[in-house]
């Protein structure tokens, strides 16, 4: 079993931890938090020391993968290690077992799907992206880079929400629409159209807030 490392220890990162360990899918090797101290235990798992920590640590062999548990508060950072790291780190993927995804699907590094999500023919999920729990993806949509879709949200068919967006709890979006980046919706958004401008946006249609 491969050995995963997280960035980050708070409440994020011991989900992955979590769901890595719970499911089968790896071994928790540590965490690498710039907040926490060299050797400190976090539900019993090691902080391996900051982010500055973690190309030599890579390179002496103290993990096989890497996964940022980084929330949406910190998208810059979050997009920052990710783009710095990618080419010098693998980068694993956790896909809970439970998660319907078609075998036509593209699903990039980094990614964390939680469980009871459904991924229809021809979803893209860009690098680095978390689906939290029960999200239902239609046929041909997209999800970009480094982008939180949070529980319950319902996605039609050739949507494309764009990079670093926050898609509120059971937001709804209708299909053929386009999604700027770095776009927030609050809970139950309805989305009828293209959103084309960074932002809060809630209601039943969508309207800008700020």
């Amino acid at each position: 079993m491969k050995r995963l490392a997280i960035v980050g220890s708070g409440d994020l990162g011991q989900l992955i931890a979590w769901h890595a360990e719970a499911d089968g899918h790896y071994e928790v090797a540590g965490f690498f938090d710039d907040f926490k101290k060299n050797g400190e235990n976090i539900n019993n798992i090691p902080v391996l020391g900051g982010i500055a920590d973690m190309q030599r640590c890579y390179k002496e062999n103290a993990f096989d993968e890497l996964m940022i548990g980084i929330g949406y508060k910190h998208f810059a950072m979050r997009k920052k290690i990710f783009e710095t790291y990618v080419n010098q780190i693998a980068f694993g993927k956790l896909i809970h077992s439970s998660v319907f995804t078609d075998p036509s699907c593209s699903i990039g590094k980094g990614v964390f799907i939680l469980p009871g999500c459904t991924l229809d023919m021809n979803v893209n999920i860009e690098d680095n992206v978390l689906l939290n729990t029960a999200c239902i993806i239609a046929h041909d949509s997209r999800i970009q880079a480094h982008s939180f879709i949070s529980p319950g949200v319902v996605i039609a068919g050739f949507v494309n929400v764009g990079q670093c967006c926050n898609i509120g709890i059971n937001t709804t979006i209708i299909d053929n629409v386009i999604i700027a980046d770095e776009v927030q919706t609050g809970g139950g958004t309805v989305v009828i159209k293209n959103i084309d401008k960074a932002g809060l946006y809630v209601g039943n249609p969508a309207r800008y807030i700020r």
